[in-house]
């Protein structure tokens, strides 16, 4: 993943994929589950109280946006696609869906006490305008967690890194790389914040675009779950966590 110079995101593109996905409503891809996996891991790393005002952006069709209202938190999604927030609005009646640009947030300066980036880093080829306006748009002490394949994982490389002889381009976006975490760290960290990194495994799929990978999916979920238990293994993990607090 390049960062060293301004790269621009594809916007149509991601538009036109994440419509066509609203329209089946198959873009939830974990299991119940693993959702609330990672609903978790935020409110960990995140530290804050329910009554918190929190920020999904790529909420998508607001899975996570609910689950973030459930544990009692302020919540508004935020995504790129009319068709999957149309989805959102339609499921999650109670909850505020915005249309909107991550790297052109449509909230105020020091507005948000969080914010969860909800697998969208890695769909932008340079984050560094999207850090600086979550940096922006966070209070003093507000914090952001966002999660993202990670690069080093063996399946996530064999299966989505664009170098792998075994690269699919089945249900990803012609934007989307796995990321490293040092990098994101670092960019995050220019932006401001005081940022952390952790990893995440075991967090099962229900679906994947490609009918061929859909059929190993109980292999990989069994795997994945065994596999990067330990330590030793942790930073190998399919998913990292980069977090961090606005001083």
């Amino acid at each position: 993943m390049g960062i060293h110079r301004l790269k621009i995101q594809d916007k149509s593109k991601e538009i036109e994929f994440f419509n066509q996905h609203a329209v089946k409503d198959d873009y939830n891809v974990f299991t119940s589950a693993a959702n609330r996996k990672l609903i978790d891991s935020f409110v960990r790393l995140s530290g804050l109280a329910p009554g918190s005002r929190i920020a999904d952006l790529g909420c998508g069709s607001g899975v996570f946006t609910e689950l973030l209202y459930e544990r009692g938190y302020q919540a508004v999604g935020l995504d790129i696609s009319p068709k999957l927030l149309e989805l959102a609005r339609y499921k999650y009646t109670k909850i505020e869906f915005l249309q909107g640009d991550v790297e052109e947030l449509p909230f105020e300066s020091g507005s948000l006490d969080g914010i969860l980036l909800s697998g969208i880093v890695h769909h932008l080829p340079d984050p560094r305008r999207c850090a600086g306006e979550v940096f922006r748009v966070v209070k003093p002490r507000g914090c952001f967690v966002a999660f993202d394949p990670n690069r080093r994982n063996p399946f996530v490389w064999l299966y989505r890194d664009r170098s792998s002889p075994f690269y699919s381009s089945v249900g990803v976006t012609p934007n989307e790389r796995p990321i490293i975490a040092e990098q994101i760290s670092k960019v995050f960290s220019e932006a401001g914040f005081v940022t952390g990194t952790d990893y995440l495994a075991g967090l099962a799929y229900r679906y994947v675009a490609s009918p061929l990978a859909r059929l190993a999916l109980p292999i990989y979920n069994f795997v994945d779950d065994i596999l990067f238990r330990t330590s030793l293994m942790k930073r190998f993990s399919p998913f990292v966590l980069t977090f961090g607090f606005k001083p």
